[in-house]
């Protein structure tokens, strides 16, 4: 099976971009090539980017403060693994302090260093990072392996805690979803939404040797999916298929 997610709110909407970039900048910082820490560091650029917003540490707090006191008096309930939520819990402390740590906006340590924002900036130039561009940043990428890494980690490290918190806030919505089997006739899919509360994301599996993905329109009244037969690499026409899939609402 293959899943495509789709976000329904914009605050999921951009904790998801940025869980995508710190796997970027994490997996890259990891390798050992020059090429490679150069996509680590133009992730983190986008990082700093899309976290700019002056309230995402306090959403990310709240939510994970708001987490904290539905999930504590679940202790109580036997049906419930105690050390598996004690667990779960602690993190939501862990982060939560190390969060409340973090001081100024989110990436103002990269922004204030002059040399990373001159390679930021030639970085929106198609080919503007040559070496007779920035010979400075040519020599950097030319250090060894291992400075090049301990540079990457220091950067970012500050980014971390936001990292946390949007990866416990997205496990746990993930995990709390309702999955049901519907049926797309002539590659298409509608549905009326009468639930109370509308769901925050939605995830949709198709078997992975079927030719078409899924073009994704919502509001809190209908969902509409289109699917799009795809031939080769190509975008094609709407599925004229019939098939069935999975389709998750998840809601914190």
């Amino acid at each position: 099976m293959i899943r495509y997610e789709h976000p329904l709110n914009e605050r999921v909407r951009t904790l998801m971009r940025l869980e995508g970039l710190y796997s970027r900048a994490l997996f890259f910082t990891g390798e050992t090539t020059s090429a490679a820490h150069h996509a680590a560091l133009l992730a983190l650029f986008e990082i700093t980017d899309v976290a700019a917003r002056a309230d995402l540490k306090t959403d990310i707090l709240q939510e994970l403060e708001r987490q904290r006191q539905s999930l504590a008096p679940l202790r109580s309930n036997p049906a419930i693994d105690s050390e598996m939520l004690d667990a779960l819990l602690a993190e939501i402390d862990d982060v939560c302090a190390r969060l409340l740590a973090l001081t100024g906006k989110v990436g103002a340590h990269l922004r204030d260093n002059e040399w990373l924002m001159a390679i930021k900036q030639r970085t929106a130039i198609p080919g503007g990072v040559c070496e007779f561009d920035l010979p400075a940043y040519h020599y950097w990428l030319h250090l060894a392996q291992q400075q090049r890494q301990h540079d990457l980690q220091t950067w970012i490290a500050p980014l971390l805690p936001i990292h946390g918190g949007l990866t416990i806030i997205l496990r746990l919505l993930r995990e709390n979803g309702k999955t049901s089997k519907h049926a797309a006739y002539h590659g298409v899919f509608q549905l009326m939404l009468t639930t109370a509360k509308v769901a925050q994301l939605l995830r949709l599996a198709l078997p992975a040797d079927l030719p078409c993905v899924p073009e994704i329109s919502a509001n809190k009244y209908a969902l509409n999916v289109r699917f799009i037969g795809i031939n080769g690499m190509d975008r094609g026409s709407v599925y004229e298929g019939n098939f069935d899939f999975e389709l998750t609402f998840c809601n914190l």
